[in-house]
C-alpha cells in the first residue's frame, strides 16, 4: 500500500464509543483526556514540532470524540464559532503540515475536516431547522424532523497523462508561482473513477486518454475531499486547453521530474508539496 500524505493516524477510532453516552461521558470525565485545539484552522505544535495536546478542562466549545491511544486515552476536538469552513489555509499551516510527523498530519485532516463540516451545517437540509451535534460529533441531528446528517466527503480524481514517455502536468492561478501539479476534478454523479478521469483531461487539456489506473487515495482536508489517484494513457500529446480551468499545461520527461522532486536550482518546475496526493503521483511515475 502507498503510503499518503494525512493518512496513517494513530488514534482508535472506537466507533462503539460514539453512539454511547455513557461511554462519551466515562471519556470527556476521563483526567487523561486530551484535547487537540485549533486557533483558525491551525493546530498548536510542541516543541518537537508535534501537534500539542491540552487538557480537555480547557475545552470552550462542543466536543468531538476523535478515539482512543495505545493506553486508551481518549482524545477529542472541539467545534466552536468561528471554526474554519472552507478551503482556505493559512500560509503557516501550510509550513507546518512540511514538518508535522504523518500520524499527527492525519488527525489534524480529520479534526480540520469534521470541524469545518460542523462549521456549514447548522441547519437540516431536509426541513431547514438548526441542528445538533450527535453521535460524539460524527453526526447532526434535526430535533423537528428527525433527519440525522453525517460528515460528507466529496470524491476527486487527480491524474497524470502519459504520452511517449512524457506526463502531463498543469497549473492553476491560484498556485505559487512555477508550481505546476498533477490534473484533478471532481467526480460528477453517475459516473466511475474512470470516466471522470477521462472527462477531466479532455475538459481541462483538451487530451483522450484510456487505460486509466488507479494509484492510491487521500483524504484532503481543505475542507473535505477524498483525492483518488490514476495514471492513464493519452491518445496524443497535443494539448487544447481552457484556460478557465488551469492557467498552463505542459508534457514533462522522467528527468524533469526528478529533477523538480530534487529541489534542483534548472529544474523546469516546482513540485507540489510532500503532502501533497500529486506529489506521490509524480514519485511514483518517475520510478516506473
Amino acid at each position: 500500500m502507498i503510503a499518503t500524505g494525512f493518512t496513517g493516524g494513530w488514534l482508535d477510532r472506537a466507533d462503539a464509543v460514539r453512539g454511547d453516552m455513557q461511554a462519551l461521558a466515562a471519556a470527556l470525565a476521563d483526567p487523561r483526556a486530551r484535547l487537540m485545539r485549533l486557533t483558525g484552522g491551525d493546530p498548536a505544535i510542541d516543541a518537537d514540532g508535534a501537534i500539542a495536546w491540552t487538557s480537555i478542562a480547557e475545552a470552550e466549545g462542543t466536543p468531538i470524540f476523535l478515539g482512543l491511544d495505545d493506553q486508551r486515552r481518549p482524545h477529542f476536538a472541539e467545534s466552536r464559532a468561528g471554526d474554519a469552513a472552507g478551503p482556505a489555509r493559512s500560509g503557516a499551516l501550510m509550513r507546518m503540515l512540511d514538518a508535522l510527523p504523518p500520524g499527527d498530519a492525519a488527525i489534524f485532516g480529520t479534526v480540520r475536516s469534521i470541524t469545518g463540516w460542523h462549521a456549514r451545517s447548522g441547519y437540516c437540509a431536509n426541513c431547514g431547522s438548526a441542528t445538533a451535534i450527535i453521535k460524539g460529533g460524527w453526526a447532526r441531528g434535526c430535533p423537528n424532523c428527525g433527519a440525522e446528517h453525517f460528515p460528507r466527503v466529496d470524491p476527486v480524481v487527480i491524474m497524470l497523462a502519459e504520452c511517449g514517455g512524457r506526463a502531463l502536468v498543469g497549473r492553476q492561478a491560484a498556485f505559487p508561482p512555477g508550481r505546476y501539479s498533477a490534473l484533478a476534478g471532481f467526480v460528477e454523479p453517475g459516473e466511475s473513477m474512470e470516466e471522470a478521469v477521462a472527462r477531466e483531461v479532455f475538459e481541462e487539456a483538451g487530451v483522450r486518454v484510456s487505460d486509466v489506473r488507479y494509484l492510491a487515495s487521500q483524504p484532503w482536508p481543505f475542507p473535505g475531499q477524498l483525492m483518488l489517484a490514476a495514471i492513464a494513457t493519452a491518445e496524443s500529446n497535443a494539448l487544447t486547453i481552457d484556460t478557465k480551468e488551469i492557467e498552463d499545461a505542459f508534457w514533462v520527461t522522467r528527468d524533469e521530474v526528478r529533477a523538480a522532486l530534487a529541489g534542483a536550482e534548472d529544474a523546469r518546475f516546482l513540485p507540489p508539496p510532500p503532502y501533497a496526493i500529486a506529489r506521490t503521483l509524480l514519485e511514483e511515475w518517475t520510478a516506473t
